[in-house]
């Protein structure tokens, strides 16, 4: 039994809300005092970190997926004295390149326009493993979270992450214990961006979920959770 719980602090990716993080919300709250950050009115990375910081205890772990993986790695430049233990998923150390800040901005063009859920049709088979295309009960999840998120917090969120530092250099300074996570088949986000992640943080474990795309903590919130619980509970600094 777990005599005194741990603060933990959630933050979710582009066009997600807490149903990204139902299933740990519902198991780990036994280990832990809970937060799930709201990215919906900041346009920057430094915005999200410091309202994600203004709204933490002050010491917690920390775990980001996708675009909660960036604000995550802006937290730890601003704030690394804050944070007890580090947890980076489908995510990535890198900043925007050419060729993705093109793309975004072709989906901005088409949120501009009127077609926002267009967008959303556009970006959901890069979330999600080939054979889960068809599982109707994950996509409309998937579609009902971007729907409440909403097109103004998409552009604002969009620039956020085109505006993103680089954080390769950064990550020799992460001291705290950290879980580098992600899917075999994640799209977005490679396993060698994860495995670069890995090998420059000192105490990083690397875990790789088979038969998975981007959306881990959807696709496979079992075992998502069962992982992130061990972090939890046996992470040391």
């Amino acid at each position: 039994m777990v005599k005194v719980k741990q603060n933990l602090v959630l933050l979710p990716g582009l066009l997600c809300d807490a149903t990204l993080r139902h299933h740990q919300h519902k198991y780990l709250g036994e280990l832990a005092e809970i937060t799930i950050a709201d990215f919906t009115d900041d346009d920057s990375m430094a915005g999200m970190a410091e309202a994600s910081l203004a709204k933490a205890p002050e010491r917690f772990a920390l775990a980001g997926l996708s675009m909660g993986g960036y604000v995550a790695l802006e937290i730890m430049r601003r704030a690394p004295e804050r944070v007890t233990k580090l947890a980076l998923l489908d995510t990535s150390d890198r900043g925007e390149v050419e060729e993705q800040t093109k793309r975004r901005r072709e989906l901005i063009q088409m949120s501009t326009e009127g077609k926002f859920r267009e967008v959303t049709q556009q970006i959901l088979p890069f979330l999600i493993h080939p054979d889960r295309q068809g599982d109707k009960g994950l996509t409309d999840a998937i579609i009902k979270m971007a729907d409440h998120v909403g097109p103004d917090a998409f552009l604002r969120q969009e620039k956020a992450i085109m505006g993103r530092s680089d954080s390769r250099d950064d990550l020799g300074r992460i001291k705290c214990p950290t879980l580098i996570l992600c899917g075999r088949q994640d799209a977005l986000t490679p396993v060698d961006a994860h495995e670069e992640m890995a090998t420059g943080i000192s105490k990083a474990r690397f875990v790789i979920i088979e038969d998975c795309g981007h959306m881990t903590t959807m696709e496979r919130p079992q075992a998502v959770t069962a992982l992130l619980r061990d972090w939890l509970l046996y992470s040391r600094s």
